[in-house]
């Protein structure tokens, strides 16, 4: 069984999606109806923008969830999925490919997320940290234990890869202990805020109302999500799922191991980068796994 997943935020590039866009008018013509959505052509951010261009939140999300859709889009009757999932922001996207939203609606939702996270970051100063090579047990022990802050664990990327976060006070503190413990690197990341956190409340409000008024149809095919880790096709536990996302944690290893044992053999990302396809193989080594982009 196929099974299509899609990053997050992080994976963007200088450059993502120009060739698709030069090559297919399907995508030309998704991405220039992108550019009249939005407001700003976003493509010449992602095909010919700087670095610092893209690591900005509002364009960064959108410009990820348009490379991963579009490429889906154009794959035509090949793309036949079994199931689809993504990490994240991700979810966005696989939710689009799977039919349970349109085009417009899902680049809609997705720039109304970034802006509501963007505005949550600058609201409270916090961060993120990735955790190497401690057991989840171990980690999730050590960020109780930090008293009067904020830290949680936010990404459940793959065994032994955990991505904390919480207030800078409160990531610094977890880094020490976490180092004491035993990891093997407890490292702060580039990021604006504490995503996936009770930091991201505003955010998590702001964005509930957005969805709640906005159309969710049955996807042809189980999305697994963030939040339940399960195979979902319920609209409204699909909805229910991508509002507690923004303050909860992306179990990615468990989403990933509840496909498995549904069935799935063959991985695909679509969308820039490699990220999920190294997880996927950190997750079971037997996989099937390539990317497109």
């Amino acid at each position: 069984m196929k099974a299509y997943v899609f990053p997050g935020q992080g994976a963007q590039f200088v450059g993502m999606g120009k060739a698709l866009y030069d090559e297919n008018p399907l995508a030309k013509e998704l991405f220039e109806k992108a550019n009249e959505i939005l407001g700003f052509r976003i493509t010449d951010l992602m095909f010919a923008g700087t670095d610092e261009d893209l690591k900005q939140t509002k364009v960064t999300q959108p410009a990820v969830f348009l490379h991963s859709v579009i490429l889906a889009k154009t794959l035509g009757d090949a793309f036949q999925p079994d199931m689809t999932a993504g990490h994240s922001l991700g979810e966005f996207s696989a939710l689009v490919a799977a039919g349970a939203l349109s085009f417009e609606d899902g680049l809609v939702l997705v720039s109304k997320r970034a802006q509501a996270m963007q505005k949550a970051c600058e609201a409270t100063p916090s961060t993120m940290a990735a955790v190497l090579a401690l057991p989840d047990e171990k980690v999730e022990e050590v960020c109780a234990s930090i008293e009067n802050e904020v830290v949680v664990c936010a990404n459940y990327n793959c065994p032994g890869q955990l991505v904390i976060s919480g207030t800078i006070p409160g990531i610094d503190a977890a880094c020490e202990k976490l180092l004491a413990a035993g990891a093997k690197r407890a490292l702060k990341l580039k990021v604006g805020g504490a995503f996936h956190s009770p930091l991201m409340e505003p955010a998590r409000a702001e964005l509930a109302a957005a969805i709640e008024s906005t159309v969710f149809n049955a996807p042809k095919c189980p999305v697994y999500q963030n939040v339940s880790t399960k195979g979902e096709t319920d609209p409204e536990v699909i909805k229910a799922n991508l509002i507690a996302q923004l303050t909860a944690p992306v179990r990615w290893t468990q989403s990933v191991q509840h496909m498995i044992a549904d069935g799935a053999t063959h991985f695909i990302e679509l969308g820039p980068g490699k990220v999920l396809q190294g997880l996927v193989a950190k997750i079971d080594k037997s996989m099937t796994i390539e990317g497109l982009q």
